[in-house]
């Protein structure tokens, strides 16, 4: 009873400190109170439920029936909305603070919300090495699933909650993509739901110019509603290779070096500073030192950023076997970096080990109660950005990045673009090194200004045929995100699709100079 006593009045205490210092004002600058005592519960009623779900669906072999009565469901919708005089753009039902891009999607509101409730495995094909897919089906799901029956994807792109869908539509990479590339690269087939209605296939031999127009079109060609990928098989852990690099130039020439060995599967660098990084090398293995196992995943476990750095303060170089599940969502937990802003004690270790099981809070959850105050101080003071650049332009992209924000730690993770059709190939014939490099973050720049640095940002990377990632603020004018994007293709096809009355372009979809 003295226990209830003690919580009773403990929450007396926190909503009268509240009342007595605004409810916006806690949001701001004590996020952490919001998110320990809400969001963190609720993010494991969220999981709970959707992992039962999930299971139900498999023990009862429902997807594959329901797959198609859910597809014409999908296509009714959109011949009502014909029926109706195709009056205004389509888009997905699903709710825009579910989505993990930070991107607040007010064309929900106005647009007619196709819902597609489509988020389950299918099917998996050991013949053929390939797993079908719905597009809700997120990579935490994707993983758990594949994992125990001995396979993997070969591109597992880093946080639980990414969706097969908005991977495919957008984009998505990991430290495997120095082989295999992007995502989008480890598809073999997709069906959508076109703007007449029609079910159709796509594949690099059917269908081809839908197939290669489909990634970062961000559905304004049509509705996925299943996708097929590649499998390989898993194994039980990953080793990896630590080693601590000072030096700009040597820490470029060693992340490059390294990258262009097909012998590593999983190449990956966290720049700590202008010239300080450690370089992370791995191998998928079966065999590991019992004395050297780290199970990273666990949620007593150090954070895997801040794991890396030890190694650096340590200046010295250090090997571990990382079971593969933990591997490939071994950012996770601290969403990159991200959570040690929202809460600054997360890493402690008496935090981790009372608490830990319930890190991370959905980002969707996050984005649901920021409120506007939460949402323009991180516009202004906060960047979330991901730049893929040619590995040749490494050097000169970290210090472009150095000058207009000074944001550590960088992410550094290589990808090999092959020349095919569609918005994003390399400007030569061949298959060219890119590497994207990812800021997460509060620029500690001065005079940081959101609008006018991403811009100098942007105008950089036009200048050296990279790409920005569209999950992120954009703030180029239609002429220049077409002259860092090829839109032929992508063009070709909305006009003979008929698309211009049933989706908006991409760039009015995604651009903030459009959307304001």
């Amino acid at each position: 009873m003295s226990a209830l006593w003690s919580v009773g009045a403990g929450l007396l205490l926190l909503l009268l400190w509240v009342r007595h210092r605004g409810l916006e004002a806690v949001l701001v600058h004590h996020r952490w109170v919001f998110v320990c005592l809400f969001l963190l519960p609720l993010s494991i009623l969220f999981d709970i439920y959707y992992q039962l779900r999930a299971w139900a669906v498999w023990r009862l072999h429902s997807a594959p029936r329901q797959h198609a009565q859910r597809v014409r469901h999908i296509q009714a919708q959109v011949r009502e909305w014909k029926n109706e005089g195709s009056k205004r753009y389509m888009c997905t039902g699903r709710p825009g603070w579910l989505t993990v891009s930070l991107r607040v999607g007010k064309y929900k509101k106005t647009h007619k919300n196709i819902m597609i409730n489509l988020m389950d495995v299918l099917e998996v094909d050991s013949e053929r090495q390939v797993v079908r897919v719905e597009p809700l089906v997120t990579m935490g799901q994707l993983t758990a699933h594949l994992n125990p029956m001995g396979w993997t994807i070969p591109v597992v792109p880093e946080l639980d909650d990414l969706t097969v869908g908005g991977l495919i539509m957008g984009t998505g990479i990991e430290s495997s993509s120095h082989i295999y590339g992007l995502f989008q690269h480890t598809c073999v087939a997709y069906e959508l739901v076109l703007a007449d209605g029609s079910l159709v296939r796509c594949s690099p031999t059917e269908n081809s110019d839908l197939f290669y127009a489909v990634p970062w079109s961000c559905g304004t060609l049509g509705f996925l509603v299943a996708a097929e990928i590649k499998m390989i098989p898993a194994k039980k852990y990953v080793k990896i290779l630590y080693e601590p690099v000072r030096g700009l130039q040597k820490i470029c020439e060693k992340f490059t070096e390294e990258s262009k060995k097909k012998e590593n599967n999983f190449v990956e660098g966290l720049l700590y500073s202008l010239d300080e990084a450690v370089i992370m090398t791995g191998v998928l293995t079966d065999e590991a030192e019992q004395s050297k196992i780290n199970r990273i995943g666990n949620y007593y476990k150090p954070w895997f950023f801040k794991h890396v750095e030890k190694y650096l303060k340590a200046d010295r170089t250090g090997i571990e076997y990382i079971p593969s599940r933990h591997y490939y969502h071994r950012h996770t937990r601290s969403i990159f970096w991200e959570l040690q802003d929202i809460i600054p004690f997360g890493n402690n270790p008496i935090f981790r080990y009372l608490f830990g099981w319930m890190v991370p809070p959905k980002i969707s959850l996050l984005k649901l109660t920021q409120g506007e105050a939460i949402r323009k101080l991180y516009e202004q003071h906060h960047v979330v950005q991901d730049m893929l650049v040619p590995m040749k332009s490494l050097e000169k992209s970290i210090q472009t990045f150095h000058v207009d924000l000074n944001v550590y730690p960088l992410w550094l993770c290589p990808f090999i673009l092959p020349n095919n059709p569609g918005m994003v190939h390399p400007k030569g014939d061949e298959a060219e090194l890119y590497v994207d490099i990812g800021a997460y973050g509060e620029p500690k720049r001065k005079q940081f200004e959101a609008r006018a640095s991403m811009r100098q940002m942007e105008k950089f990377v036009r200048s050296v045929h990279g790409f920005q990632m569209l999950y992120a603020d954009c703030y180029m004018t239609r002429e220049e995100f077409w002259d860092m994007f090829d839109g032929s293709l992508y063009h070709k096809l909305r006009e003979q699709m008929n698309c211009k009355d049933a989706f908006p372009e991409v760039y009015d979809k995604i651009c903030k100079a459009a959307r304001h």
